[in-house]
Formats: structure tokens, sequence, C-alpha cells
């Protein structure tokens, strides 16, 4: 059975050339081929489902040839293709997606608005993909808050206890091992607890908070001990905290190789591909690349 490759989205931008060294060093780690591709966004196919031709052969497209040039003379390149489609980006680049083990993708492509901080392809990809989607952002984001970092590479991944996605994790212990890095695993849950009175009136709810922490971590460490069995080379470190997930992810991502979150799953109400706000959030501010999962298929 062949390996499928790892995605590089490229645009030519400077954001895309750094997207494609990270997805170059994941290619490398997981012994995989390396498909660069570039859509060229053509006005004639710009709505979803309209017909996608083929773009010229890559030796034409200068974005590619760009990319040949940055690529040349690098040790232990992989085997590379070049893949030049028109058509509308925010569908095939999901599309490409069907035939990766992971896409990756700078934050903000040629094109995009100065002022926005993700991209509206990023979202795209990272929202309706089949496969992993790893965002790269620009550097010199600042994060501010007090998550426990420490030296030594570091993967950061979120953990929810009242639904945990085995996908996630699965990936974030993987990517740790091929790293060779610990694995943070943040899990926060809400403080303080308040209850409705009656209407406008909130009262707090008399529950001992070291009790909601306690359980918290037994729920995220028995969630992580059958990961943890299938990679014992990985060192899981839960972090445990109160308060907004997205924020403890952000702070966290500081000096971390990746962050690793979830995708909403699709719910009976809402079965169109969505991302939750923590996701969302995370995409925005995060200083290092962000891998998100897709959930695993639902079990028959």
């Amino acid at each position: 059975m062949s390996t499928l490759p790892v995605v590089a989205a490229v645009d030519g931008s400077d954001d895309s050339l750094r997207a494609l060294d990270w997805a170059l060093d994941a290619a490398r780690r997981r012994g995989a081929p390396l498909r660069v591709a570039h859509v060229r966004q053509c006005a004639a196919w710009t709505q979803p489902g309209a017909p996608v031709v083929p773009a010229p052969p890559p030796a034409d497209d200068q974005v590619l040839a760009d990319v040949r040039a940055h690529l040349e003379n690098r040790a232990d390149l992989p085997d590379t293709e070049y893949v030049g489609l028109d058509g509308a980006i925010g569908v095939l680049l999901p599309e490409l997606g069907s035939t990766a083990q992971l896409m990756v993708l700078g934050s903000r492509g040629r094109g995009g608005f100065a002022s926005l901080l993700l991209g509206s392809t990023s979202m795209a990809a990272a929202r309706d993909a089949e496969c992993p989607v790893v965002v790269v952002p620009r550097p010199g984001r600042e994060v501010h808050g007090d998550a426990p970092a420490g030296p030594g590479p570091r993967v950061v991944v979120g953990l929810q206890v009242d639904s945990p996605d085995e996908a996630t994790l699965a990936f974030a212990f993987t990517e740790a091992a091929l790293r060779g890095a610990r694995l943070q695993v943040v899990a926060a849950y809400p403080w303080p607890v308040q209850s409705w009175a009656a209407p406008g009136e909130l009262l707090p709810v008399m529950i001992d908070q070291d009790a909601v922490e306690s359980e918290t971590r037994a729920l995220a460490e028995g969630f992580l001990a059958p990961h943890s069995a299938r990679h014992p080379d990985v060192r899981a470190e839960p972090y445990i905290a109160p308060g907004d997930a997205a924020g403890h992810l952000v702070a966290a991502s500081k000096d971390a190789d990746l962050v690793v979150v979830g995708r909403h799953r699709r719910r009976l109400l809402a079965p169109a591909r969505m991302m939750g706000s923590v996701t969302q959030a995370v995409l925005l501010h995060a200083a290092s690349p962000v891998a998100v999962v897709p959930p695993a298929p639902p079990e028959d």
C-alpha cells in the first residue's frame, strides 16, 4: 500500500513558503512523499460544484517554478509531485485532503487583506478537509498567559474531558513521537460555576474547586492512558486549569512545536462541517503552527 502524501498548498506568498518548509519537514519525519499544490482562482470557476480543469503543465506555472527553485539542492528531499489546478480554491484545497495524510498551508495567502489574521482559504481548508490541516502562522505573534512550558520540544493538545476526541489525541501522540517531544495536555474546566436563581440573577454554586480539578485530572488521565500505552516514549503532562480553554491553549503555544485541536463533530441539527469557537480562537491567535484534526468517524 502506498503512503499518502503530505500536501503543501502554495500561492507564491512568503506565508506559503513557510508552510512548504514545514510540510517538507513533516514529510521527512513520516517517510511520506510531498505533494506541492497550486490552485489558481479563475473567474470562470468560482462557484462550488463548478467544473474543474487541469491547469497548464507545472513547468508553465510560475508559482510552482519558484517552489522548485526554493527546494533545489535540499538534502533528503522526499519524492515530490507538483500539481497545478484551476478552480475555486476554497473547494479544491479541501478536496485534495481526501488523498493526503496531512495538509499544510500558511495563515494568509497572497491577496488576503492585511488586517486579517487568518485567511478564508486557511479557514475553509481547516473546516472542510478530510485529513488533518496544519496552519503555519506568521512569525512574531505575541501571546500572553502563564501556561507552564519548560525546555525541549513540546506538542500541545486540547482535551475536553466531557467529550474527548480520540482522533485528536491519537494525532497529538503520534506527532509528539515523531518529534521526540513531550505532550502537554491542556484540560480546562469552567470556573466559577454559577446558576440562575431568577431572570437576570446569577448565584454562585457551592462546589469545591479542588474536587472539580481533581475529577477533571482523573478523567484526563483515564482518556490518555490507552494512548500512552501505545506511545510509551511520549511523556504526557496533563495541565488542568480553570477558565477559558482557548486562552490556555494560546498561552501554551508560545515556543511550542505544534498545538493540536479538534474540529467540531457534525450534529443532527447542524450536519454541515464546522469549527468550534475554541478551535477558531486558537487558529487566530496561537504563536505556533496549529493542527486541526477532523473527528473520528462515528461508530455504527
